[in-house]
């Protein structure tokens, strides 16, 4: 609940592993159960690990699918950021048309979701960047970007 991004499974198996017995499967279905029953949503990152996040009492305002057996389940819709750095994603408020491209779609199409995934630097990693001098690259790098 205190996460400041979505964490994977193995993230949260680490953070409950040392206090509680309990093994790495059932972690991952409770993560399963919890999107289920629409208490935590999860997205997949662009290396295709699953990340889960809680969902908090303001989440349950619309009622959308996350993806999971097409059932419906009362949470916002949002987007999502992610580190190209860190690989952390974090929600982001709801990106705007998404109601708009729903209703863009094609003839005869149903669509249930929209997912957004912004990419870049999140600000701990965009300080680190900054501070540290740029790489130097060699001549055959370059010679490769040409």
């Amino acid at each position: 609940m205190d996460a400041v991004s979505a964490l994977t499974h193995q993230e949260v198996f680490d953070r409950i592993g040392r206090a509680v017995s309990v093994d790495r499967v059932t972690v991952y279905r409770v993560l399963e159960w919890l999107v289920q029953c629409g208490l935590a949503h999860r997205i997949a990152g662009e290396d295709r690990v699953w990340r889960f996040s809680a969902l908090h009492q303001s989440d349950h305002d619309h009622p959308t699918h996350d993806g999971h057996d097409g059932e419906a389940h009362t949470h916002a819709q949002h987007g999502h950021f992610q580190c190209d750095a860190c690989r952390r994603m974090f929600c982001i408020d709801a990106p705007v048309g998404i109601e708009q491209t729903l209703q863009r779609l094609p003839a005869g199409f149903e669509g249930r979701d929209v997912e957004m995934v912004v990419r870049g630097l999140c600000p701990a990693c965009g300080k680190e960047a900054a501070a540290s001098p740029p790489r130097r690259r060699s001549k055959d790098a370059l010679r490769k970007e040409h």
